[in-house]
């Protein structure tokens, strides 16, 4: 079972959404995290873009963890897309992307953002929990997956 412990909301979570591009696709992310968190959708692009100008986030397997700091949270926050189809995303075994969780944290947050993004990376290594994310039929069978079950009963 998956299970993600960072913030994650039901309007977070899009299953074949279209993107043209890496940009397109983290201009997706942001905004989705504006809908949902309150952040300035502006900055959070741009705080996606200035992390990937450091090194791609192309996580490999056809996954990416985008991922940058901004304003207005108090806790990490995550934002999970299922792209209609794969795009190049300069990843790191070169194959194209179709999951991205992308993560946004406080900016004066270190530990948790740090135990946040191994949290994903430890999903996206796992081929079972990707097979069942690819598999999902729609937003509401993936936010089941990525939601601890406490929070699901909350919503």
């Amino acid at each position: 079972m998956i299970r993600i412990s960072s913030r994650l909301v039901d309007g977070a979570v899009v299953a074949d959404i279209d993107c043209a591009d890496k940009n397109g696709l983290l201009e997706q992310l942001a905004a989705l995290a504006a809908q949902n968190y309150g952040v300035d959708s502006s900055t959070a692009h741009e705080g996606l873009l200035e992390r990937e100008r450091l090194g791609p986030t192309g996580f490999g397997g056809g996954t990416a963890i985008p991922h940058c700091k901004v304003e207005g949270l108090e806790a990490p926050t995550g934002v999970f897309v299922r792209l209609a189809r794969a795009i190049d995303y300069g990843a790191v075994d070169d194959e194209p992307v179709d999951l991205a969780f992308a993560l946004f944290s406080p900016i004066n947050d270190g530990a948790a953002h740090l135990k946040a993004l191994a949290e994903v990376s430890r999903m996206f290594r796992d081929e079972a929990s990707c097979a069942q994310l690819r598999g999902a039929s729609d937003a509401s069978a993936l936010f089941a997956l990525l939601s601890p079950i406490e929070e699901r009963n909350a919503a």
